[in-house]
């Protein structure tokens, strides 16, 4: 199951990964203008059409039109390598309430982000429908599984294309900064002038410097800043929904 809106560069190779593994690929799409909806149909994959209800609905409507149990769930920025694909496509799947946490290495561009929050990303993606699932957050939605779950790392990574440049990094930080400012203000938290200024300061020391994110150069700078940024962003809007001087939506 993959969720997708305006992935024409990249969905095509997404889907090929996977081809060779499975009879039934699901594509839900939220609204493409630029052709991915022809690049899905050329490939096989089953294509959804769809509004935007966020990342868990959305999720969920693909789960519940896929033909089997088992489900791997992928962005359309998010590539399995050949490792994991072997990995995958050797898995026995008798065991339901067994579940399968998966690696990531997450590109800038081209450029591998090796260290900073980016580093270490792992993620459960594989598990049995009828034992658990996504719940309806519209941003940074979640599994949820029964106490009884076993969970196990598979060998490989999914390569996470997160950004193709610059200008595509900072639409989507935007658009994760309010989503999330959205959540929180439902949630009924607030952000205090205080949080606004220091949260994004330690975010890009914690970053860049503790988790050891220059090391990767110019493109770990990017990152820390552009993370920060979006910490400050995230808490400028919280804070403006707070006072009631930003339309909620």
């Amino acid at each position: 199951v993959i969720i997708c809106r305006n992935e024409a560069p990249i969905i095509g190779k997404t889907i090929t990964a996977v081809k060779d593994l499975t009879n039934d690929i699901v594509v839900v799409d939220s609204g493409s203008t630029d052709g991915t909806q022809s690049i899905v149909t050329a490939l096989g994959a089953r294509l959804i059409e769809t509004g935007w209800e966020g990342y868990g609905p959305n999720k969920n409507k693909g789960v519940a039109a896929a033909a089997n149990d088992w489900i791997l769930s992928i962005d359309a920025d998010e590539i399995v390598d050949r490792e994991l694909a072997h990995t995958l496509a050797n898995l026995p799947l008798t065991d339901a309430s067994v579940i399968y946490m998966i690696r990531f290495r997450a590109f800038l561009g081209d450029r591998m982000i090796r260290y900073g929050e980016w580093s270490n990303d792992r993620h459960i993606r594989l598990y049995n429908r009828k034992h658990g699932g996504w719940n309806q957050a519209a941003v940074h939605e979640g599994l949820v599984f029964p106490a009884h779950t076993r969970t196990i790392t598979l060998k490989g990574y999914i390569h996470h294309y997160t950004s193709r440049n610059l200008e595509d990094f900072a639409a989507k930080t935007v658009n994760y900064a309010m989503l999330n400012a959205q959540k929180y203000h439902q949630q009924g938290k607030r952000a205090g002038w205080l949080k606004c200024r220091l949260a994004p300061a330690f975010s890009f020391i914690k970053n860049y410097l503790f988790r050891l994110g220059f090391l990767d150069g110019e493109a770990g700078y990017t990152v820390a800043r552009m993370n920060a940024w979006y910490t400050w962003l995230k808490y400028a809007r919280l804070r403006e929904l707070n006072k009631g001087n930003g339309q909620s939506s």
